[in-house]
C-alpha cells in the first residue's frame, strides 16, 4: 500500500466538492474497492491524517455501515437476503446450498479467497424472492440448482 496512492484517491474525491460526510463515504468506498473489499488499518490511519479526523471516527463509520469491512474479504461478496419474503419462498434451502457448496458459514471467506458469505436485510426484490446479491449483481427466483450454477460460473471466471 502506497501512501501517495491513498492521498491521490482523497485528492481526486475532494476535487468533486462533496459534503464532508459524502466525501468520507466516497473515500472509504473507493479505498475498499482498491484494497480488495476491505480498508486496511494502515489506510485508515492515512485517511484520518489527511482529513484531520480521529481514526476512531472512521472506524465508527466503517462499523456502522455493513458494506464496509476492516478485515479482508473474498473477491466476491455474497449477500443473502434474510427478509421474511425470501425466507418463506425457499431462502432456507438457498442458505443451505450456499453453505454446502462454499464450505463456509456466514461471516467467513472460502480458503481460496474467492467468496465471503454474509447476510443482509431486505434487498427490495421481494417479487423475485428468494434473492442473493453477489458484488453489485442481484439474482432472484433462486433454486438450489440455480445457485450452484451461478457459483460455478464465478469459479470458472464466466462472471466477474
Amino acid at each position: 500500500m502506497d501512501k501517495e496512492e491513498v492521498k491521490k484517491v482523497i485528492e481526486d474525491l475532494k476535487a468533486q466538492e462533496l459534503e464532508e460526510n459524502d466525501l468520507l463515504l466516497n473515500i472509504l468506498h473507493a479505498l475498499q474497492e482498491k484494497y480488495g473489499n476491505y480498508v486496511p488499518k494502515e489506510v485508515v490511519a492515512i485517511v484520518a491524517e489527511e482529513l484531520n479526523f480521529p481514526a476512531s471516527r472512521l472506524y465508527e463509520v466503517m462499523t456502522f455501515y455493513t458494506m464496509f469491512s476492516t478485515k479482508p474479504k473474498g473477491k466476491h461478496i455474497i449477500r443473502v437476503c434474510e427478509s421474511l419474503p425470501c425466507h418463506v419462498t425457499g431462502g432456507r434451502e438457498i442458505v443451505e446450498t450456499l453453505k454446502k457448496i462454499l464450505g463456509i458459514d456466514f461471516g467467513e471467506t472460502t480458503s481460496d479467497g474467492l467468496f465471503t458469505l454474509e447476510t443482509t436485510g431486505c434487498l427490495g426484490l421481494c417479487g423475485v424472492s428468494p434473492v442473493i446479491m453477489i458484488d453489485d449483481e442481484f439474482y432472484g427466483d433462486l433454486t438450489p440448482e440455480k445457485v450452484e450454477e451461478i457459483i460455478e460460473e464465478y469459479r470458472r471466471g464466466d462472471r466477474s
